[in-house]
């Protein structure tokens, strides 16, 4: 089994059909839509979210489970010394930009948005640290809105190997997702995908002939697109 090298991709109605019924999978799979990242509050999950850029939600979770405990609100962050706050996340990959747009968010949020997190993606992604990405999981989580598909290293790496998409850039591959898949079924993308890469077909190349979504489209089994390494090139924080 070797990386997706130069194949020829099918033209947007051999996609269309194949997503379909990649997606009808997925909705039965995995019907409800949540983050496996842990919070009690909003603004909690929008600071797990920019934490899990280039990072596992299990490490995220390892941390936070500490870090809540003293930082609950939009004010908490917005208050926290940036070199004490840095040392306390720095288990997390990029932690010093993530530091910094953290309490930047924090502080935007207080200041424009009245302490809330906002509930559009143009209000959300002029907060630092976020961008289209994390602002659509962010309205998905806390506000049931799925006004676009939040591509991350699990849907391009599916994305690639499904050739849904002839795309690296990481909004230009939710782009080319929103317009194969009706938008009623959004929601069930960035989470599916997820939970199927987390659980069931990982990204070290293995043979995947018997998983479910390879036995839609057995073309799969040989595409290993190596998806981590480009977004941290591109972008450490993979918003």
């Amino acid at each position: 089994m070797t990386p997706i090298r130069n194949q020829i991709s099918d033209g947007a109605s051999t996609r269309a059909a194949r997503v379909k019924k990649i997606v009808a999978y997925l909705k039965k799979a995995y019907p409800k839509p949540e983050s496996e990242l842990a919070h009690q509050t909003p603004f909690q999950f929008v600071v797990a979210v920019i934490l899990s850029a280039q990072c596992t939600d299990k490490a995220v979770n390892k941390l936070t489970a500490t870090l809540f405990k003293k930082y609950k609100t939009s004010k908490d962050f917005a208050k926290a010394n940036q070199a004490i706050f840095t040392k306390e996340i720095s288990s997390i990959p990029f932690f010093r930009n993530k530091a910094k747009a953290i309490i930047g968010a924090a502080k935007m949020v207080g200041e424009k948005f009245g302490g809330k997190v906002p509930k559009t993606e143009s209000e959300l992604v002029t907060l630092p640290g976020v961008g289209y990405k994390t602002a659509h999981v962010v309205l998905g989580e806390l506000h049931s809105v799925w006004e676009g598909i939040a591509t991350d290293t699990h849907v391009k790496r599916f994305a690639k190997k499904f050739d849904l998409t002839d795309q690296s850039d990481l909004t230009k591959i939710s782009k080319d997702l929103e317009a194969l898949i009706p938008k009623k079924d959004w929601k069930y993308v960035n989470n599916g995908f997820v939970l199927y890469g987390r659980y069931v077909c990982t990204a070290r190349p293995h043979d995947c002939t018997s998983h479910p979504l390879t036995k839609l489209w057995p073309p799969a089994t040989l595409r290993w697109p190596r998806v981590k390494s480009d977004l941290a090139r591109g972008n450490p924080m993979a918003k």
